[in-house]
């Protein structure tokens, strides 16, 4: 099996990178090759027999679609797994809470003017789903460590979001509960391609107006919550 690990920012997967003795189960990463690619370096290794193709792939949709295709097309990843950071929209969520998304949606994606709801075109949906299989194996890992594990709805958009207007608004529209830049791009590309995917995403602010500066002092620390529990979910697939 082949699994593609995938985040936006080098921030979010470099905790892949930099064996930490944080990270213990790292020590079974080991790195074999590195490729330039479409403007992205792909780094490819083993988690025990896992083989693991990894990568960021810059910010937004397009940049995120562009490297989730190369990871599955190129590389010939049989699952995706991505991590990194969000906005929160839900009330509820704190800065390094735990979200996997059951759905995602596009809340930038606007035809509405024909009759459509946001974030639908035709011959697609509103909400793509990952796989169930994944979300009950991170159920299990979240249990096994001791982590909160949130599932909810997260929505994607080509947009910074740090109006307090806006985050009521996709929240209302999407019933949303994290926000960011690239995971339902991701996703409709896995979904196309029938390859099971999970995202994962910790909060690192929460959408309104301290969102540069909350982003800005806890990107790293939720990059690092984040990559730590795929790591987790990795051992878990290596055993079976």
């Amino acid at each position: 099996m082949k699994i593609a690990i995938m985040g936006a920012m080098l921030e979010e997967i470099e905790p892949f990178l930099t064996h930490s003795a944080h990270e213990p189960l790292l020590a079974n990463f080991r790195k074999t090759s590195k490729l330039r690619y479409g403007g992205n370096t792909y780094h490819e290794g083993k988690y025990k027999d896992l083989d693991i193709v990894l990568a960021y792939s810059k910010i937004g949709k397009v940049n995120a679609t562009l490297t989730a295709a190369t990871l599955l097309e190129k590389f010939g990843a049989d699952m995706l797994l991505f991590t990194g950071v969000a906005g929160a929209v839900n009330s509820a969520l704190s800065i390094g809470d735990l979200v996997a998304a059951t759905a995602l949606c596009q809340h930038d994606l606007d035809i509405s003017i024909f009759g459509h709801p946001h974030g639908f075109v035709p011959e697609g949906a509103v909400y793509v789903k990952p796989a169930t299989q994944l979300l009950a194996l991170a159920d299990r890992v979240a249990k096994a460590k001791g982590v909160a594990l949130r599932h909810g709805i997260i929505a994607t958009g080509d947009q910074f979001i740090a109006s307090s207007e806006r985050k009521a608004w996709v929240a209302q529209t999407f019933q949303a509960d994290a926000i960011e830049m690239e995971g339902a791009a991701v996703a409709v590309v896995c979904d196309a391609l029938e390859v099971p995917f999970f995202i994962l995403r910790a909060i690192s602010d929460a959408a309104d107006m301290e969102a540069q500066f909350d982003f800005d002092a806890f990107l790293k620390e939720s990059a690092k919550i984040s990559s730590s529990f795929v790591i987790a979910m990795l051992e878990e697939l290596s055993h079976g």
